[in-house]
């Protein structure tokens, strides 16, 4: 079997390099491609794949997005004619998704947040729909994913590459050269996905959360921007204060189990937090997917909403890792993708 799996956004390389592995493991063969969006292709490259970079980020409005997804479904269509592709794999990449469309190629998509707006291209499109039991049915509906197409699996696809994680002793090494010392209060931070279509609107929650933990004594705060932009614009808050933004990728999963407290405005790396037992909190002031309040329901993820959640919020070193083990998750995932 030949597979081509198109990574769209930074996240998607973890979850697609554990995936590889074990479709490789399993006798095919793969190949792989990636939008210069965020750090994805340098996060490609670190990670060992060997991906074709086609397309960018088309902007913050809608009618550039839309351009953007038609021309790169094209320039990746373009890449993909002839090479007899058995299966095109993403995580709702929807250009990939057309693409494959286009040339009548099987494909499967992955999701697991249930409002975002694109759900009605890449479920319509897909031949198969693959999403956490926790994702709601009636969304999947609302967004054209018929029932006979759809498959679940249990967990979250952040246990599809963190169940088996042992952190990496050499990481002390990486943080001390950033200015991190053992003694420190780590938290590991991210901000709204301004430039996604489901976050059309600003965060001042974050924004005063981060005043706060930049001004604190013994608290080292590295924060990760989304873009370019967005690294000049927090360069400037960044002078005077324990900020620290990293000027090159960072391991993620290392990162995070490094960290003592991971705050993020969206929804990746507070449920890698949660997989590995890091405390987290969520300040994400869009629309909440089902698989983070069952993640609340758990006890592994916390919600700020308001000044009084800052207020209660504990900085403080943690008391260690808390892993999951989620181990049948991976090779549960690719027998939903590869199956009939």
């Amino acid at each position: 079997m030949l597979i081509w799996i198109d990574l769209a956004n930074s996240p998607h390389v973890p979850f697609f390099r554990a995936l590889k592995s074990e479709f490789e493991g399993r006798g095919a063969e793969v190949r792989v491609t990636a939008r210069d969006f965020a750090q994805t292709v340098e996060l490609a490259r670190d990670a060992g794949l060997d991906a074709v970079v086609i397309g960018g980020f088309g902007g913050r409005a809608i009618a550039g997005k839309a351009g953007n997804l038609i021309g790169r479904a094209a320039r990746l269509a373009r890449w993909a004619r002839g090479q007899r592709f058995d299966l095109a794999v993403s995580h709702n990449s929807y250009a990939q998704v057309a693409a494959a469309r286009a040339l009548s190629i099987r494909s499967v998509t992955l999701m697991d947040y249930e409002h975002q707006p694109a759900n009605h291209l890449a479920f319509r499109l897909a031949s198969r729909v693959v999403v956490p039991r926790a994702f709601p049915e009636d969304a999947l509906r609302r967004y054209g994913a018929r029932s006979g197409k759809v498959r679940r699996y249990d967990g979250t696809k952040e246990d599809v590459y963190l169940a088996d994680f042992a952190p990496d002793p050499r990481f002390a090494e990486t943080l001390r050269e950033l200015g991190i010392e053992e003694s420190d209060v780590l938290v590991v931070a991210r901000p709204p996905a301004r430039d996604a279509l489901y976050h059309r609107f600003d965060n001042e929650l974050f924004f005063e959360l981060l005043s706060r933990l930049t001004s604190r004594e013994g608290v080292k705060t590295i924060l990760l921007p989304r873009s370019h932009a967005e690294y000049s614009d927090f360069a400037a808050r960044a002078k005077e204060t324990n900020m620290i933004l990293p000027r090159r990728a960072l391991d993620g999963a290392n990162l995070v189990a490094a960290a003592d407290l991971v705050i993020s405005a969206g929804g990746t790396m507070n449920r890698e937090a949660a997989v590995l037992g890091v405390p987290a909190a969520t300040i994400y002031a869009g629309r909440w997917a089902a698989i983070d309040e069952e993640l609340i329901r758990e006890g592994r993820l916390k919600r700020i909403a308001s000044r009084e959640d800052l207020d209660n919020l504990k900085i403080e070193k943690k008391p260690g890792l808390r892993l999951r083990h989620a181990l049948k998750v991976r090779s549960e995932v690719a027998d939903l993708i590869l199956g009939d």
